[in-house]
């Protein structure tokens, strides 16, 4: 009975959260994903989909695993909503088919805070620290955990994938980089840094997609608009006097914009309505501890 009840809730988060229904966004914390509809949460009301506990050996992922994902830093939809991509500040990054509910690709990733699938099925994980100090890597989903380019990046927090520009956005402590695909269909694939800008902020926290052109990022000291076109930082007026916003999520479908700060000793979620800049009522979801304040 209890593996019909979670076939069955399974079941309803993939029809709910299909490549068609992008009101969708997911949230982690602890060893707890979350997936919400943005568009229909409002007021004091959360849309919740679904919920998964990562110990819940239910998408083929190793147990020891469990313990390596948790706590989660960072969960996002990548390939048209059709796959979920975990991160840990501990040490793990994940990919996960939606509709079958099994597990891709895992890596053993000392405090990865941010991870991108990318063309070729390969992924850029952002790390802040690990045993060989902070970077940023590839991985390959076919050769699982071996590392096949790396480049050194002050505390990567955030990977942003732009297909129409064709490059990847890093971010780091006090840098964003852009980087293009090098060699990219043969074994030896690399990222080529073409350019680097400093950032308004103090300490980067996360780089997120606002669309074709613009990204949010996020740091000690508010969130700042970057556009790719012109290289230029302006400031997000909501959150632009916002302390230490650890991250952003934006969902282009609801327009509405999640994003973490820390309060006390806890990170929470808030919701905005991006355009027009407007604050749903929702001001403070506390939905799950995600990490200390000071940590």
């Amino acid at each position: 009975m209890k593996q019909i009840i979670v076939f069955i809730i399974l079941s309803l988060w993939v029809g709910a959260c299909s490549p068609i229904n992008h009101n969708c966004v997911a949230l982690c914390g602890d060893n707890v994903v979350k997936i919400i509809d943005t568009k229909h949460s409002d007021g004091d009301k959360i849309a919740q989909i679904w919920q998964w506990n990562i110990e819940e050996p239910t998408v083929g992922l190793p147990a020891e695993y469990a313990k390596y994902l948790n706590p989660l830093d960072e969960c996002k939809f990548v390939d048209n909503h059709s796959k979920l991509l975990l991160t840990s500040s501990h040490s793990a990054t994940v990919l996960i088919d939606i509709k079958s509910r099994k597990c891709l690709f895992y890596a053993r990733t000392p405090m990865a805070h941010s991870a991108e699938l990318l063309p070729n099925d390969r992924i850029a994980v952002a790390l802040s620290t690990n045993r060989y100090g902070n970077s940023l890597e590839l991985y390959d989903i076919a050769t699982s955990e071996k590392v096949i380019w790396k480049d050194s990046l002050y505390s990567g927090h955030g990977v942003v994938w732009n297909a129409k520009r064709e490059s990847l956005y890093a971010l780091g402590y006090d840098v964003l980089r852009e980087y293009k695909l090098k060699d990219w269909t043969s074994d030896t694939p690399s990222l080529e840094k073409v350019a680097e800008w400093p950032i308004p902020v103090k300490s980067g926290h996360d780089l997120s997609k606002v669309d074709d052109s613009r990204m949010l990022v996020s740091g000690l000291e508010g969130v700042y608009f970057f556009d790719t076109e012109s290289g230029e930082f302006s400031p997000f007026e909501p959150l632009q006097t916002t302390q230490n916003v650890k991250s952003v999520n934006y969902c282009p479908k609801s327009k509405r914009l999640i994003y973490t700060k820390a309060e006390e000793s806890w990170w929470t979620h808030n919701v905005y309505q991006l355009s027009p800049y407007k604050t749903i009522t929702i001001d403070s979801v506390k939905i799950y501890k995600v990490r200390p304040i000071n940590k």
